[in-house]
């Protein structure tokens, strides 16, 4: 049978139909009562509630997972940056107090190889289902010529709700707040470029090496799924209404570039090292690194993934809630007079 024109150019669409067939199964676990039609449709369709709120307001954010895709093509692993990418959007909503309500996904390749597909997709599930998300739609793009043999891009959209009244502002941030840093399991999604410098080029580490300080190979531990901090948010919210004066993501920019994006312009935030747990990787990245510390806490999130600031006189109480979560936190800093920075200490 003689090869269709566009597949000997390099996009099967036979391939990518075929594929594509495996999707309703799998993204039946993320079905929503909200969501209407079917998948494959030109849009996806949710109907949101509008009695359960006084005034809804949407929330919405894109973002993809970086370098980190390099070390998924390397070990040919590719369910975790999935999951990755979902958590990291959740996260990014959930410090304005949204839910997630659907998410949609956008896989960018040379030639789909359908193992990768399905890898990819299961982490999206993943990700969808521990957000109480639904996965309502996406593309799936074949560009020969444009992407190195055996990559992708992936990057995501999410759309969440907060009640208006609700909505996180940080304008009730006062000096005297305590901050408390949430445990990250790792590097997340951000700062690989560096990373991958130290540990592949300076180190002469190979994605498969077991490092004993790790206890797991470089690959695995730099594969760590960033983790989703939306359904703790939510519950922190219900139980400890208004005390929640602030929350700030840790990604792309470490505690300096972040928190300053919820604090007053009277308030800055001190965060003190050595106050948490440091995780093995950090520890390492530290000591053998070569970089700067005031770099290192600008770059990484250093083993805090998200901070929370809260009244002095709830801290204990909310960090004790926390723990009892199965979350690891401590308190790492407080909100002094300022102009709107955040130091580390």
């Amino acid at each position: 049978m003689k090869q269709k024109a566009y597949a000997a150019a390099g996009v099967d669409i036979d391939l990518g139909n075929r594929v594509k067939a495996t999707l309703p199964q799998l993204l039946a676990s993320t079905h929503r009562r909200e969501v209407l039609g079917k998948v494959g449709g030109f849009g996806g369709l949710f109907a949101l509630d509008t009695k359960k709120y006084r005034e809804p307001v949407l929330v919405s954010s894109a973002d993809g997972v970086g370098t980190k895709l390099k070390i998924a093509f390397a070990m040919d692993r590719h369910d975790t940056v999935g999951e990755d990418l979902v958590n990291h959007c959740v996260n990014d909503i959930a410090v304005l107090g949204a839910e997630p309500l659907f998410f949609l996904d956008y896989i960018g390749t040379g030639k789909l190889k359908p193992h990768v597909f399905k890898e990819l997709i299961q982490g999206f599930v993943r990700g969808c289902v521990g957000n109480n998300c639904s996965l309502i739609g996406g593309e799936t793009a074949q560009m020969p010529g444009f992407y190195q043999d055996g990559e992708y891009d992936v990057s995501g959209t999410i759309v969440g709700v907060v009640e208006k009244s609700k909505m996180l502002n940080g304008k009730s941030i006062r000096p005297g707040d305590a901050v408390i840093g949430l445990a990250s399991s790792g590097l997340h999604t951000n700062g690989y470029s560096l990373a991958r410098k130290i540990f592949f080029e300076k180190l002469k580490l190979k994605p498969t090496s077991r490092v004993a300080e790790l206890k797991n190979t470089i690959g695995d531990e730099l594969l760590k799924v960033h983790v989703s901090y939306g359904m703790l948010v939510q519950k922190l919210l219900k139980k400890f209404p208004g005390k929640i004066k602030g929350l700030a993501h840790i990604t792309g920019g470490g505690f300096v570039d972040n928190i300053p994006r919820v604090l007053p312009k009277n308030c800055d935030v001190m965060v003190h090292k050595h106050t948490w747990d440091m995780l093995p990787i950090f520890q390492m990245i530290e000591a053998k690194g070569g970089v700067d510390d005031a770099e290192l806490y600008e770059v990484f999130n250093m083993g805090i993934g998200m901070t929370v600031i809260v009244p002095a006189d709830k801290a204990d109480a909310i960090l004790k809630f926390i723990r009892a979560q199965k979350q690891a936190a401590w308190f790492i800093g407080e909100v002094v007079r300022g102009s709107g920075k955040a130091k580390v200490v």
